[in-house]
């Protein structure tokens, strides 16, 4: 861990060990915590799906200690953004090269993120506990500071839990109302299919009048990611893990051309989900709690950073407990450091959608537009995401 930061002593209870909270348990535990993670999972996995990881979330796994260990699994370094028309028509490629760290882009494969960063953990000293269903979580009180995290057969008590625990949150229950979601409009759905016949290290994004499609390689071009995103006007379920027919993914995409068509026809297993826009909580800590990751700014999927806004809280909420010794002082450091920043990604992400899924005279205006910025300036799209990528949470 970064040296300047005071030892942590004492038991922090982490609810959820997703990429979040296995995070933050090895950072706190680097410093000194005694770090317990429960788990409701009798078994800590990931179906496959991949993410892509910016360099603001790899500089998280550097300052870990983590980073070589994520590469060594097959990790591939993403170099450019390649956007394409329904028919597979190359209109721009933006490369990586414009950002101040562009090897440190790159395609992760889910499941080996969560590996690596559990062997993290339990390497650090961390305990991890499986099958803990948590009903509840309870905040302390001034004179009782300790909070309370209620299981199906126990109560555990620690001077902080931090709740990991994801979108439908227990721990976040008890800091009151975060807001109602609403629908975006929106279902996506996202598979792996095995090596491409022409695997590339770029982002390829089609684009199509109320759908897009994203794709890129994972474990070293031996799988490919698959995001499928389509427009409705209706959805009721906001869940992670529910299974869809292939055939309705395929369905959906028919009119898109010849390389969509055959990386399709080779899905097997299609999950879906609805996408949901929730507001950024205003309210991240209470007496003995703190929350983190998606539990208090879940995030839309187009700009690719809900894993890296996870690592980017569990390294600032470890400085921010070891820089102050007045755990409410650096609970409330720590919402300081993190809300605008999230706030302005999350808006950022939203705002992405819109532009994916043209038609008509929009969608020739834009794409025109694409055409002309990929030819005369290609560097520019990225670097205007410079305030998002080449920040670095670990050296500030």
């Amino acid at each position: 861990m970064q040296n300047g930061l005071n030892r942590i002593d004492g038991r922090i209870v982490m609810v959820g060990a997703g990429i979040g909270g296995l995070a933050a348990a090895r950072a706190l535990a680097l410093l000194g915590a005694k770090v317990t993670v429960l788990e409701q999972a009798p078994a800590i996995t990931e179906v496959g799906a991949g993410i892509q990881l910016g360099p603001n979330g790899t500089a998280v796994m550097r300052a870990l200690g983590l980073d070589q260990a994520l590469r060594d699994t097959g990790t591939p370094i993403g170099r450019a953004l390649v956007l394409r028309n329904r028919h597979g028509a190359r209109l721009a490629r933006f490369p990586m090269s414009g950002l101040k760290r562009p090897d440190d882009y790159l395609f992760v494969h889910r499941a080996d993120l969560i590996k690596v960063l559990e062997q993290g953990a339990r390497a650090a000293g961390v305990t991890i506990d499986l099958g803990q269903r948590i009903t509840g979580v309870r905040t302390g009180t001034p004179s009782d500071p300790m909070a309370v995290v209620e299981t199906d057969g126990k109560e555990i008590t620690a001077p902080l839990v931090i709740g990991a625990d994801g979108l439908h949150s227990v721990t976040a229950r008890t800091l009151g109302d975060r807001g109602q979601p609403f629908f975006t409009g929106q279902v996506a759905w996202r598979a792996t299919v095995p090596k491409d016949p022409s695997p590339t290290a770029e982002v390829e994004l089609y684009m199509a009048p109320g759908r897009h499609l994203v794709t890129y390689p994972l474990r070293g071009g031996t799988l490919r990611n698959i995001v499928a995103v389509e427009e409705r006007s209706t959805w009721t379920e906001e869940s992670w893990s529910r299974q869809d027919d292939p055939a309705n993914l395929r369905a959906a995409f028919a009119q898109m051309g010849d390389r969509v068509q055959h990386l399709l026809a080779r899905v097997e297993t299609a999950h879906i989900w609805g996408l949901f826009r929730h507001p950024v909580a205003e309210r991240w800590h209470g007496t003995g709690v703190a929350l983190m990751g998606d539990a208090v700014h879940p995030t839309l999927p187009f700009l690719a950073q809900g894993a890296c806004m996870a690592l980017e809280d569990a390294w600032v909420l470890a400085a921010c407990l070891a820089g102050n010794s007045d755990q409410n002082l650096a609970l409330a450091g720590y919402q300081l450091r993190r809300h605008d920043r999230c706030r302005r990604i999350v808006d950022a992400a939203t705002r992405n959608a819109w532009a994916y899924h043209l038609s008509g005279p929009l969608a020739l205006g834009a794409h025109t537009g694409m055409r002309v910025l990929g030819t005369l300036a290609p560097q520019k799209p990225i670097r205007s995401f410079a305030w998002l990528y080449d920040h670095d949470v670990t050296n500030a």
